[in-house]
């Protein structure tokens, strides 16, 4: 339970945000198309009242200010990473309260995310930010499990004192008149699962029976609250796309027909090796199927590759590109590198794309 001081500053913050949390945008593009550019239509994004396949990264840590902020990865030269970017790329990123939370204050400062914004505009490029994740990294650590998606996310409290609902109340009252933003995503690679008794690792987890009923019931509810504040961009789904609980196999459709959904997602981490990326009937195949039925583009948000110790940059930007080729070819409505970092650990085998490699021209061959 909360304590009463916290109860009250998070009533403060909520009321003093609905009158003036919204910004002015930054200059960027014209006027006319200062907000809402992006769209979602059955076979795909439009942008601008074009179409657009959007290719980029994941770049978790943007808002990430050590003089601020408890941060989550290194600090990015915002200014230095959009400059490189081509025209109509997508960079997804952590849009978590954690970053607006001054580290040693405990008050709320944008600023860091403020600079996010401000430079996505001076580069007019665009961004995904995602709002929470599900697995509580770089937040606080806590696993979101069935509870959270009940009635947890309006009434548990998370970083700042804050409950998601007031977060995202918070954020895209602020923000959403930006015109860098494609769409909102709730969570990052949501699951209704049920923690074990000692702990809330992925071996002690169980699936409860109404897990699929959970997760749709969320999308529905916690997406009509998102579009109090932005009646019109797209939200993303987030989802993994393969067995996870309340998402395997017909599970992933029937959370997706949510009308709090209107891009649904893949993570890809298998197709390096293993082209259908998924166990069947969960795999990307099968995703593409159940997208097409209900009318819902749906973009690979993650593509991880590991390099480094185990394999060189270059061969890792070759399977990217033969990857995305494979994916454009299926239907794939846009797809997203996991992820850039400005510190990549070469002497490693991660994850990590850095500001030098290859894998960047594989972006600027693909955005389109």
């Amino acid at each position: 339970m909360r304590a009463v001081g916290v109860i009250l500053t998070a009533i403060v913050v909520v009321l003093s945000c609905v009158a003036g949390c919204a910004r002015t945008p930054a200059p960027g593009p014209s006027e006319s198309t200062l907000s809402h550019r992006a769209s979602a239509t059955p076979t795909g994004l439009l942008l601008d009242g074009k179409p657009w396949w959007p290719a980029g990264f994941n770049a978790y840590q943007l808002s990430t200010d050590w003089s601020i902020n408890r941060g989550c990865g290194a600090q990015v030269d915002v200014d230095e990473y959009f400059d490189k970017l081509p025209p109509r790329a997508l960079t997804r990123f952590n849009l978590y309260s954690v970053f607006a939370v001054d580290k040693r204050s405990g008050l709320l400062d944008f600023g860091p995310i403020d600079r996010v914004f401000e430079a996505a505009a001076r580069h007019q490029q665009m961004v995904l930010p995602v709002l929470t994740g599900g697995s509580g990294d770089c937040e606080d650590e806590r696993f979101k499990d069935r509870d959270f998606y009940v009635d947890g996310w309006q009434g548990e409290e998370i970083v700042g004192g804050l409950t998601f609902a007031e977060w995202v109340e918070i954020a895209v009252t602020r923000w959403h008149d930006e015109p860098s933003i494609a769409g909102w995503e709730l969570v990052g690679e949501p699951e209704a699962s049920e923690c074990g008794a000692t702990s809330c690792d992925w071996r002690a987890r169980s699936c409860p029976d109404d897990a699929t009923v959970v997760l749709r019931s969320f999308f529905d509810r916690a997406g009509a609250h998102l579009r109090t504040f932005d009646s019109d961009r797209p939200i993303f789904a987030g989802l993994v796309g393969g067995d996870q609980c309340g998402l395997a196999g017909p599970g992933y459709a029937e959370v997706g027909r949510s009308t709090g959904v209107d891009v649904l997602d893949f993570h890809d981490y298998r197709s390096d090796v293993d082209p259908e990326s998924g166990p069947a009937g969960s795999n990307l195949r099968a995703r593409l199927e159940q997208a097409r039925d209900l009318g819902k583009p749906l973009v690979v948000n993650e593509i991880g590759i590991r390099a480094g110790s185990c394999r060189s940059v270059a061969d890792r930007a070759g399977q990217f590109e033969s990857i995305i080729a494979r994916h454009r070819a299926a239907g794939v409505a846009g797809a997203l590198l996991w992820s850039f970092v400005p510190d990549p650990r070469g002497t490693e085998c991660t994850y990590d794309i850095g500001p030098n490699d290859p894998a960047w021209n594989v972006v600027r061959e693909n955005t389109s």
